[in-house]
């Protein structure tokens, strides 16, 4: 593995940040959110913040941008950007500070960019705010980053809307719109992690790449930690406020000093598939030859179509999980929601427990739905805020005839399953964090007793020690209750974990199908080979790391 090797000991210091503590001021006690927590940044170096959600992280890049909710307030310290401490600024003075001298990327781009407004106005509309330049001279330099940003067929990109972009364009444009002025500081708070394992190396490889043309100095927030090995010059370890342990990346990642960072570490799923379980020999979930095409109508003129999938075939046998990988557009969530019948397949069997769903009304499909239950992304976003945990559980098992009684005995019964206390049912889920809110919503699915659960990126916005968590929930479940699961990802460490069997998918077709450790561990196809080159950290053991931690933990001391 090789890390990178700078010495900024020379180098001005972009950022310093001094026992800077935030405090709810509002609350009794004042209770602390940052604890006097000190970091330095140096020009062109790239420092990368970890630690588990709720660490403190976001609050840190947020306190430096001015940007802290009504709730929070600095109540000590300093932040000094090259000498001058931003904290008596007022509000007026920080907004001709930012994108000027300290910018910001955010995790999801989509909310980040205005919907309404063509993406280079929007890279414009930076350069009118902060600049003097004339029009053409603004829409020279915007196509001019745009071009740096690697961005194809910039003319068309430039004239599009946010929507008309790929998740990975319009993170290139929020890059875009940070570096066109050439700040000091940029800070990215988890820019890659909603994004598949090729664009996430090329975003990367264009921030670093970026970072050495323009000189700035980065400050990288990330669960990941093989986006830290890959790209981190110096790493900073968060807990609860705190920074608990900070050192240069490789001595970091090759001999911690702290329990917790050690805990961290060994919570990264490795590339070396798991064992595979038994091969079962009743099968619950067949699809053959499914395809769903796009376009090919219209009114004036016939559009293009487009094979969204193309002749996908699988079986999946009871209590074994099949994993879905490839690049975002690859077709794994659009087989994903055709399998639970969200969209109509164009052609093909969807066959469940022998049934052929794929043309089933609704009515005539409600009987099935039971067998066949799904867990999102976001848990927030597919669990009413208005309603209690409980009434979320026992819905769909009153709907299918289940008496309230039995119905609430089964919730508190999975409520200890998925780690949570009893009293977690009258609680609303934003009184818990994600990775609560992931165990709730996958609670929901097992309490329909489901053969079949489809899991679409279910850990990919988890931290990994509680992404490590729900995993094994998973397998808990798994066993306990023979449940297979089709398992969506773009990670291949998790599909590694957990996965029996993979299906490689790219442009809507399975370019390679088989037992994970043949796919993963000796791929057949060109395109396999790439995706798992392209695993941030991949030549960094994190499975040898676990193996001598726990031997180094068991010595005498």
């Amino acid at each position: 593995m090789l890390f990178k090797s700078r010495n900024f000991d020379n180098a001005d210091i972009a950022l310093q940040a001094e026992s800077l503590t935030v405090a709810l001021p509002d609350t009794p006690g004042q209770p602390q959110v940052l604890k006097g927590i000190d970091v330095t940044i140096r020009q062109g170096e790239t420092v990368c913040l970890v630690g588990e959600s709720g660490s403190g992280k976001s609050v840190t890049s947020l306190a430096i941008m001015g940007l802290l909710p009504e709730a929070l307030k600095v109540a000590n310290g300093k932040i000094n950007l090259q000498g001058q401490n931003l904290l008596p600024l007022t509000q007026a003075q920080m907004r001709e500070l930012r994108a000027a001298r300290v910018a910001m990327i955010f995790q999801e781009p989509m909310t980040a960019l205005n919907p309404v407004l063509r993406v280079g106005d929007q890279i414009m509309e930076v350069m009118e705010l902060h600049t003097r330049l004339g029009q053409s001279e603004r829409r020279k330099r915007a196509k001019a980053i745009m071009e740096q940003v690697h961005l194809p067929d910039v003319d068309r990109i430039f004239r599009s809307y946010p929507h008309q972009l790929s998740g990975g364009q319009r993170q290139r444009i929020m890059i875009a719109m940070a570096l066109v002025l050439e700040p000091v500081l940029l800070i990215a708070d988890e820019p890659t992690t909603a994004l598949d394992v090729t664009t996430q190396k090329q975003i990367l490889s264009l921030i670093d790449e970026l970072q050495q043309k323009h000189g700035t100095a980065v400050l990288f927030i990330t669960h990941d930690m093989g986006v830290v090995a890959e790209i981190a010059d110096t790493v900073y370890v968060m807990k609860h406020g705190e920074i608990v342990e900070h050192a240069p990346v490789e001595q970091l990642l090759r001999h911690p000093r702290e329990e917790y960072t050690h805990k961290l570490l060994s919570a990264v799923p490795s590339l070396s598939p798991r064992d595979p379980r038994p091969a079962g020999s009743e099968v619950v979930l067949s699809v053959e030859r499914l395809n769903k095409i796009y376009g090919g109508g219209g009114i004036l003129r016939k559009l293009p179509q487009a094979h969204a999938a193309k002749d996908v075939t699988f079986t999946l046998t009871r209590g074994r999980t099949l994993g879905i990988v490839g690049e975002s557009g690859s077709g794994k969530s659009t087989v994903a929601r055709c399998i639970m019948r969200l969209i109509d397949p164009s052609s093909g069997r969807i066959m469940l427990d022998g049934s052929d769903i794929a043309s089933l009304s609704r009515g005539a499909l409600r009987p099935h739905r039971k067998k066949l239950q799904v867990v999102f992304q976001d848990p927030m976003r597919s669990l009413n805020p208005r309603w209690t945990i409980a009434q979320s559980l026992i819905e769909g098992p009153l709907n299918y005839g289940t008496s309230r009684r039995d119905a609430l005995a089964e919730a508190k019964r999975l409520m200890g399953v998925v780690g949570l206390p009893e009293d977690s049912l009258n609680r609303y889920p934003h009184q818990f964090s994600g990775g609560q809110r992931q165990r709730i919503a996958i609670a929901r699915a097992v309490m329909m007793r489901p053969d079949v659960l489809v899991a679409d990126e279910a850990v990919s916005a988890l931290d990994v020690s509680v992404q490590a968590q729900v995993l094994a929930l998973l397998d808990q479940l798994q066993q306990e209750f023979g449940i297979a699961i089709v398992f969506i990802t773009h990670d291949l460490r998790v599909a590694a974990q957990i996965c029996d069997d993979v299906i490689v998918m790219q442009r809507g077709e399975v370019v390679e199908h088989g037992p994970a450790g043949e796919v993963l561990g000796a791929p057949a196809h060109a395109y396999t080979r790439a995706l798992i080159d392209a695993a941030p950290g991949r030549d960094w053991d994190f499975q040898n790391f676990r193996s001598m931690s726990e031997t180094e933990n068991a010595q005498p001391a």
